[in-house]
This record gives C-alpha cells, sequence and structure tokens, in this order.
C-alpha cells in the first residue's frame, strides 16, 4: 500500500504490529546474549519495555501522530529495562520530538525523525559502542535519510529501512569482535529489527490477525499466559461486581484430521467470531495441528462445547475470575497499608540522605539493609528494574539526597535516567556486582556532599574484585575457553575464565585466578544450589592455599548463582 503521509492511527498500528513480532521473537533475541549463563533477557527487556509503550498509547491513541509519539515515548521511558530498554526507550523518545505538535508527516519527515531518534539515543550513553543496536538503529536511519530524497511513499521508505537495518545488523560481528567469536549478531539490533519489521507490515495492510496467521514458530512455543496478563494491568481500578464475563477459561483444541466426519473444517476467522460473541479478552492462537483459547466467559460450558466441535479438548483450566479478584483487591489493600506504613516511617524525619540498592535473593537484601539501604529493589541479571522502579522508590525516601546502587551493568541506565528525571539530586553508583555495592556502602559517609560521595564510594567499587559461578546455556567458545553446555563456568570480572563439569571445581578454580598476594579478604556468598557441606569445602582449601587471607560467609539465597565471590 503507497503512504504519502502518516498520521497517529496509521503509527499507532506500526507500533502495535511491532510489539506483537517482538513479543513472538523474544526467545530468539534472548538466546543471541553472548554471555552463555541462564539469564540472557535482552529479548526480554526489550519486550516488557515495548510492552509499557503500547499500554500508554492504547490510553491516549490519537490521530495526531505528534500525540501518539508523545504517548509512546513516556510508556517507554516509564517501562524501560536494561540496556536495551532504555536505549529504545531513547530511540522514540528522539522520535517523537521531531513530530511534536504534528497532524502527519511525510517520508522525508520520518526519515528525519528515525535520524533525530537515533542522535538521542547516542547522548543517552556515556560511551556508545558500535556493533550494537546503536548502531544499526544508526545505519538504518541514514540510509532512511538518504532514500527520502527520491522516495515519498513512506511504505518503501520502510522497506528501505528495514533492509538496511537487517544488512548492519549482519555486519555486527564485524565491528564487535566478541559477537564474532562466539558467532551470533547482536541481540538488542536483532530485536529492531523485528520492531521494523512489524512497522513494514503494517504499512502494507497486515492486520494483527494476518500477522498471527503467518506466524512460523509453533503455537506451542507460546506463553499465553503473559499474553493475558499484559492486558490485565489496571484489575485494581476495578470492582469486582462490574465482572461481566466470571471465568478465566483456557484450553487447547487439538485438531482432527479430515478422515474423522464429526468434526468441522477449522477455519480460524470463523472460529474467532463465534468465540467472542461468548465473552471478552479473547486470544486464538493456532497452528496446523493446535489451537490455543483463552477467554472470558460467563458460560464456560457453551465455549468448551462449541470448540470441541473441531477436535478434543486437552490442558483446561477454569478460574473464578471474582474470587480471584477480591483476593487481588485484598493484596492491593495490604501492599498500600504497607507501603503506607513504610512512607510514614521513613518521612517523620527527612533524611538527607536515602540509600536504594538492587539485589535478587533474600538474604542478599538483608544483607543490604544491615549495611544502611532504606529501600531494596527486588531485581538481577533476570529480570531489570525499570526507570519506573526507581522513581517509585526515589519518591517513596522522603530525603534530600538519594544514591543509587544498581549492582549490574545491565541496571546503570535505567537508574541513570531516573536520576535525572528525579526532582532532588540522586548519584548513581556505577556498581556492577553485588560485591561493589557492598564495598561502596562501606565507603559511604553520610555527612559528605553527594559529589564526594559519588567519588569515594566508586573507587571503593572499582578497588574489589568480583566472581560469579553459575552454569552454561550452551555449547560455545570464550578466548580461550572451551565451554560446554551445563558446564559451571567462574567469571572473574565479566570475563570467563574457567568452564569445568564439576561446580566445586570451577568454583576453586575461579578463586585460584582471582587471589593474589595482595588479598587480604574473601567473602563467599553462597546462593541456592550451593550446600553447606560445599561452602565448608571452599573455606578449608582457601584455608591451606592462602593461610593469611580471611574469610567471611554469608547466606544470599541468590537463584542461578550458587556463589559469588568478593576478593578485596
Amino acid at each position: 500500500m503507497i503512504h504519502k503521509r502518516l498520521d497517529g492511527e496509521l503509527f499507532s498500528q506500526m507500533v502495535y504490529l511491532g510489539a506483537s513480532n517482538l513479543h513472538k521473537n523474544v526467545k530468539v533475541v534472548d538466546a543471541l546474549n553472548v554471555f552463555p549463563v541462564p539469564d540472557g533477557d535482552t529479548g526480554t527487556n526489550m519486550n516488557l519495555t515495548f510492552t509499557s509503550g503500547v499500554d500508554e498509547l492504547s490510553r491516549k491513541e490519537s490521530p495526531m501522530i505528534g500525540e501518539s509519539a508523545a504517548a509512546l515515548a513516556k510508556g517507554l521511558l516509564m517501562g524501560a529495562r536494561g540496556n536495551s530498554g532504555v536505549i529504545l526507550s531513547q530511540l522514540f523518545r528522539g522520535f517523537s520530538k521531531s513530530v511534536t505538535g504534528k497532524d502527519s508527516i511525510n517520508a522525508r519527515q520520518f526519515a528525519e525523525a528515525l535520524k533525530l531518534g537515533v542522535d538521542t539515543a547516542y547522548q543517552a550513553v556515556m560511551k556508545p559502542v558500535e556493533g550494537t543496536i546503536l548502531t544499526v538503529a544508526r545505519e538504518a536511519a541514514e540510509m532512511a535519510l538518504k532514500a527520502s530524497r527520491t522516495i515519498d511513499d513512506i511504505t518503501l521508505l520502510m522497506e528501505k529501512t528495514l533492509e538496511y537495518a537487517q544488512i548492519s545488523l549482519n555486519r555486527t560481528p564485524e565491528l564487535l569482535p566478541v559477537l564474532k567469536e562466539v558467532g551470533v549478531v547482536d541481540s538488542g539490533g536483532q530485536g529492531l529489527v523485528f520492531i521494523y519489521e512489524g512497522f513494514m507490515r503494517a504499512l502494507r495492510g497486515e492486520s494483527m490477525e494476518t500477522m498471527q496467521q503467518a506466524t512460523v514458530a509453533s503455537v506451542k512455543d507460546y506463553d499465553l499466559d503473559q499474553l493475558v496478563d499484559e492486558h490485565h494491568n489496571a484489575q485494581v481500578h476495578m470492582k469486582t461486581e462490574d465482572i461481566h464475563f466470571g471465568y478465566c477459561t483456557e484450553f487447547m483444541v487439538w485438531l482432527q484430521h479430515s478422515t474423522e466426519p464429526d468434526k468441522k473444517p477449522f477455519i480460524e476467522s470463523i472460529f474467532r467470531n463465534q468465540l467472542d460473541k461468548m465473552g471478552d479478552s479473547l486470544l486464538v492462537v493456532s497452528d496446523e495441528e493446535i489451537v490455543k483459547v483463552h477467554i472470558h466467559a460467563e458460560n464456560p460450558g457453551q465455549v468448551l462445547n462449541y470448540a470441541q466441535q473441531f477436535g478434543s479438548l486437552h490442558r483446561l483450566k477454569i478460574e473464578n475470575m471474582r474470587e480471584q479478584h477480591s483476593t487481588i483487591l485484598q493484596k492491593e489493600e495490604e501492599r498500600k497499608t504497607q507501603a503506607h506504613s513504610t512512607a510514614a516511617a521513613v518521612q517523620e524525619k527527612k533524611l538527607p540522605y536515602g540509600l536504594i540498592a538492587v539485589a535478587a535473593g533474600s538474604g542478599i537484601a538483608d544483607m543490604f539493609k544491615s549495611m544502611g539501604v532504606h529501600i531494596v529493589v527486588e531485581g538481577g541479571q533476570t529480570m531489570n528494574p525499570s526507570t519506573e522502579d526507581f522513581m517509585r522508590a526515589i519518591t517513596e525516601l522522603n530525603a534530600e539526597n538519594v544514591i543509587i546502587l544498581p549492582n549490574n551493568s545491565n541496571i546503570i541506565m535505567a537508574s541513570k535516567q531516573a536520576a535525572e528525571l528525579a526532582e532532588i539530586p540522586v548519584a548513581v553508583i556505577p556498581t556492577k556486582s553485588v560485591p561493589q555495592g557492598m564495598a561502596a556502602l562501606v565507603a559511604f559517609n553520610g555527612s559528605s556532599e553527594i559529589e564526594k560521595n559519588l567519588q569515594t564510594m566508586t573507587e571503593a567499587a572499582s578497588a574489589v574484585k568480583t566472581g560469579l559461578v553459575t552454569f552454561a546455556v550452551r555449547d560455545t567458545q570464550m578466548g580461550e575457553v572451551d565451554i560446554k553446555q551445563d558446564d559451571f563456568i567462574g567469571i572473574a570480572d565479566g570475563t570467563i575464565v574457567v568452564s569445568l563439569p564439576d561446580m566445586m571445581e570451577s568454583a576453586e578454580g575461579l578463586l585460584h585466578k582471582l587471589i593474589d598476594e595482595e588479598t587480604g579478604l574473601v567473602t563467599i556468598i553462597h546462593g541456592e544450589g550451593a550446600t553447606e557441606e560445599q561452602v565448608s569445602q571452599l573455606e578449608n582449601m582457601l584455608e591451606e592455599s592462602y593461610p593469611d587471607v580471611e574469610v567471611e560467609v554469608y547466606n544470599g539465597k541468590q537463584p542461578l548463582y550458587p556463589f559469588i565471590f568478593a576478593v578485596e
């Protein structure tokens, strides 16, 4: 389809299909993460970020592209998670600035908006690294700007943009050696290409339904619960008696072969239209063999009787949503009461400093609290807190100054973005690990100015060495280390230095590489997957091999990492 102008409604359709295409391919993007650890999350971060933008857009969709783009940018900004999510939010923040106040734009203005988005994203990154999502976005936008000199059809221009984004993505291993070493393209760049593919399909006239029908992935791979949850963000704002369709009904239909004459032929559009008359919140996902259905219905039996005409029913789940909603309201009330009590306790006296730290594992959270942290934001590698999460924590603290310890390299950008949005001075100590966060806290001085604390805490964090033990999720090669799936890998300050089938051999090998003649203290933080006997084994090894080194042990209860080592 030819589009000489792009208004708010068409732009919204582009965003919806871009989000849908990214959502379908989250696992693909996650799998491209370079480190073979079980917490690759670029796709998850981008998906959660873009979903936040879509939620805001759906509430404020406008015929004017300026207003629709502003709604998307706001949602992305507040929902940004991880580096990839923050960069994605900045790309569309710049796009929004370019189209502010406009009803619609032409092809040239569309290309200029993409370019301003890239400029904004580059400005947001202290040290831009080429071979990443930034490169893909920049080179695609530059091609779009060049092509717009002769192309006035936005559909054709988007095709050219997508084409060059893919070319740029394929080149990322040549720009970033670690990608070439592992044999993958950049995960964030791949996520952006999936979004651009959705944009192009919308401009070509595809709908959400036709896009789903064109999906090549098996329906078995869909996480229906996650899809449904994205439509249920406002449950606490409704009354239980307002629920018109009271039963959440989920099931699978195994479609029968034509040799069974008692079963009707399955046509998804007809099937979907019929079920739509029986309830709301309908989701139908199908392939040649299976149909997965989610619907809110008042008469689940009617839905199941209709569906059974097309095949056999499996994995039935029917839940009373009125009961569930009453429980949700009760928990929300308890959460508000607890939050109010916490805020009231904090606000009794205005704090000169409020300390925020990110942690995964109740034991690590308790350790931070014992060291003076006021609010521990739950998160880490597997779930990066968003900008909004940090803004909420900053607001909850009635403090004159706030210091944030992200404790993960993939969380630093989101915390810095929150610091820029905050109305009070907020310093982000760029801690990349729990040990660095603890070292920074030891250096904190409540009597010093915030700039001085930023300097001294950053220096303290950089002086500690961090070791992590986890397991490999795939075969790969990192430098001289040959890694096999399910091996236990030892990571020293971000570099994999050992990979062995035995966890304890890997842990001991990692410690030997971290400890040198200047080491005076080793802290062992053990988590899920490590036993007391194994902890004692490490203590004995350290005592025998390094008698002059002091050893401290804590139970962090952290997931995925049986051992975290701090070496000072």
